[in-house]
């Protein structure tokens, strides 16, 4: 099954100011995260973050903020008991998730998800946890529960479909 962009909604987990430097290889996960938020922006792919008790970990990175139109604060490490759900638009059935913990709120995030019947693809190049260990066994989980594993180029060239995509040529510069 292909990603549609017309059917997608992308939601961030997370990626915030006081957590990321904990996270492996952090940095990493920002740019891939800015450059998926960009792309699902270039595509009309709504875009939605979370971020866990900003009060203690701060907000999410500016750019990422700068990105999403909808941020979704929240208490428990499953973002859809804040409200999630209630935010994604109507009619688009298939999440893009990606951010941090891989292994506990983008988890526990998908696997709620996949529960109340939405499609996700987890975008494995823009997870992170303080551990690559629990971020390689949530990934392999992840999959075993039936949600798709895919990379920021994986996603990017599904939505477009086409090299002809008005697009196209923004979006593979981002990439390269």
């Amino acid at each position: 099954m292909l990603m549609k962009a017309d059917q997608s909604t992308l939601v961030l987990i997370d990626l915030q100011e006081k957590l990321m430097p904990a996270i492996s290889q952090g940095d990493g996960v920002i740019d891939r995260c800015l450059t998926l938020a960009t792309i699902a922006g270039l595509l009309d792919v709504p875009t939605l973050c979370t971020e866990q008790l900003p009060e203690k970990l701060g907000p999410n990175i500016e750019p990422i903020r700068e990105l999403c139109q909808q941020v979704v604060n929240k208490n428990h490490f499953d973002a859809c008991p804040d409200g999630l759900i209630d935010y994604l638009p109507e009619g688009r059935q298939q999440v893009v998730i990606a951010g941090c913990e891989t292994h506990v709120c983008m988890l526990q995030t998908a696997l709620s998800l996949l529960d109340a019947g939405f499609k996700v693809w987890v975008v494995a190049d823009a997870t992170g946890s303080r551990n690559e260990f629990d971020r390689d066994v949530a990934l392999d989980r992840l999959h075993q529960s039936g949600a798709r594993i895919v990379t920021v180029e994986m996603a990017a060239f599904e939505w477009m479909r086409d090299c002809r995509h008005p697009r196209f040529r923004d979006i593979q510069k981002l990439i390269k």
